[in-house]
């Protein structure tokens, strides 16, 4: 039963260990991961040395135990002032690790000298490992630190909550348990007699508690990416609540526009407060009767603290994957068109642009988030865009009626193509973010993006007026991976089968990622860009493009130029799919 008990606690230790693996995200703080390590290396540690036949082989697992005792503190206090956002000198941070590497160097000296145990003895009773310890002053010191990094951490704890930083209280609280139950697993195994150590037992207790708050924070790091992406900058602000109406996160836009939100806590629900009645609680209460009748409901309007802006109100679901975690208040700066009431004509006309831009804006943020998954800053969906752009003039100007390029058409195709890999967000993380080439089987993953892509864009436009911008959009992003010859994807169509303005896509799509540098490859030069396009066209390319594309290549060049000496180059992409297979 004894050592059932040891392998248990491995077992779970280990488990634990990859749950976080499979719940990482590239936001949280390395000291986590190293946690759960040495965690499990300290459960093995214990099982060694319950099934040792010497006094060597317990001392060996004696020395792995003590890999916990010296660097588990330190990490749970990284974890700590990373997870509370406060700001620790490196210098002090480099001195804490050096001082925890001292004391397991003493660790490591027992058995060759006196520092750490003064003498060591052993025997079985019964079975069980019996080990007689004369402590030295290394154990002292040990004892000390370890209580140092205990109190530092409870003070660092107490301190942010007193100051009221901008943390969630339940997280608080929740980084307090494990220091607790490591003191608390630490002195009673060596104030007790038992025949089972508990430390292993209370570690793993840590780990489930690191899993509760790793859960939490998954939370806030959505609102982080997804929200910040479509909000940054402008007037543009947004208040953020969980499915219980717990406050998550706002900009200082809606600060100024809402400023009882300024009162709220983290983690506080807002219907805790009477301030909200007229506004986020009216609002969110008229949103969720319109969705449960399967309506849509119009936007809200509200004026900010002074009264001199007028804003539209939207509210949204927020995300995890295809699970709803929240809501999100969007709110807009109306004012500017509300001057115009005097021409009726004029004003209707100004509205129907601002919410066409609004629009517009909002599916460049939702392309962007989606590309912001993949560690893009969003240059591919700029960059491409632009150059549809110049290719679109070309023939245009030049096709002479061999193309049916309308103004209509030109407007609809260069507003579609961000949209072009918004299947994207249907892609497993695992696979978007590879830092590599793919798999076979991952290859046939990512391919799905395409029928995705025309799925979603469906559903964003299915109620838009804009029948022909729907449907170049749709085309844009389920056909832009067709080929010419019918070797593409997902239809393995050809010809003009492909429709035009995916066939355009196409074009430049492949250019910017040849241009572009990726994981796997550097990019590559304007000849040799130029080379491979041209060896396409009529296999991989609609070869009536060809003369148009050769009238725009100097200016694809120049662009590109003109990114690079300005600075601006972002092209480092780990999610392209074109080349990884």
């Amino acid at each position: 039963m004894h050592l059932l008990y040891y392998i248990v606690m491995l077992i779970v230790a280990a488990l634990f260990t990859l749950i976080l693996v499979m719940k990482w995200r590239k936001r949280f703080d390395v000291s986590l991961a190293l946690i759960f390590v040495l965690i499990t290396v300290n459960d093995l540690g214990y099982l060694f040395y319950f099934t040792a036949q010497s006094l060597g082989e317990a001392l060996i697992a004696q020395k792995m135990i003590y890999i916990g005792g010296c660097f588990l503190p330190l990490l749970i206090f990284f974890a700590v002032i990373r997870l509370t956002r406060l700001v620790v000198p490196k210098w002090m941070k480099a001195a804490m690790v050096s001082l925890s590497m001292v004391m397991y160097a003493l660790v490591l000296s027992i058995g060759v000298t006196r520092f750490f145990y003064e003498n060591v003895e052993f025997s079985r009773v019964n079975g069980l490992v019996r080990v007689t310890k004369e402590y030295g002053w290394g154990h002292t010191l040990f004892n000390i630190v370890l209580t140092m990094y205990f109190l530092a951490g409870i003070g660092v704890l107490i301190y942010t909550y007193v100051k009221k930083v901008e943390v969630s209280v339940k997280i608080l609280k929740l980084l307090m348990i494990p220091f607790l139950l490591c003191i608390a697993g630490l002195w009673i195994d060596r104030i007790s007699d038992s025949i089972y150590y508990l430390v292993p037992l209370f570690y793993n207790m840590t780990l489930a508690v690191y899993l509760v708050i790793i859960q939490k924070i998954s939370m806030y790091d959505i609102i982080d990416t997804g929200i910040d992406s479509l909000a940054r900058e402008g007037d543009t602000g947004f208040i953020s609540l969980d499915l219980k109406l717990n406050y998550l996160g706002s900009n200082e836009v809606a600060r100024k526009i809402i400023p009882d939100i300024k009162r709220v806590s983290i983690d506080t629900s807002i219907r805790d407060y009477r301030l909200f009645g007229d506004n986020l609680i009216k609002w969110l209460d008229s949103f969720c009767e319109a969705e449960a009748k399967g309506i849509r409901r119009d936007q809200f309007t509200c004026k900010d603290a002074g009264g001199e802006r007028i804003y539209y109100v939207n509210i949204s679901y927020l995300y995890d994957g295809q699970k709803k975690c929240g809501y999100q208040f969007f709110f807009i700066d109306n004012t500017k068109d509300l001057k115009y009431k005097e021409n009726l004509k004029k004003e209707v006309r100004q509205k129907t642009e601002h919410i066409v831009e609004m629009h517009n804006a909002l599916i460049l943020g939702m392309a962007t988030m989606v590309e912001s998954r993949d560690n893009s800053t969003g240059g591919h969906i700029r960059r491409t865009s632009e150059l549809v752009r110049i290719l679109m003039e070309k023939i245009r100007r030049y096709s002479n009626g061999e193309f049916d390029i309308t103004d209509e058409f030109y407007d609809d195709i260069v507003k579609a193509a961000p949209m072009h890999d918004l299947g994207k967000i249907a892609v497993d993380d695992d696979i978007l973010r590879k830092p590599g080439r793919f798999e076979p089987w991952e290859f046939e993953k990512m391919k799905e993006h395409a029928n995705e892509g025309k799925r979603i864009v469906h559903e964003i436009l299915k109620d838009t007026d804009d029948d022909s911008f729907r449907k170049i959009a749709e085309n844009v992003a389920h056909y832009h991976h067709e080929r010419w010859d019918g070797s593409g994807y997902p239809e393995g169509i050809s010809g003009e089968q492909i429709p035009l303005e995916a066939r355009i896509m196409a074009v430049a799509d492949v250019y910017d990622a040849l241009v572009s540098k990726r994981v796997y490859k550097e990019k590559m030069s304007f000849e040799k860009a130029d080379s491979i396009i041209m060896e396409g066209m009529g296999s991989q390319f609609d070869k009536r493009l060809e003369p148009y594309y050769k009238k725009a290549r100097g200016e694809f060049e120049e662009y590109y130029t003109k990114l690079d000496e300005a600075g601006e180059d972002d092209r480092i992409r780990t999610g392209e799919d074109d080349g990884r297979q």
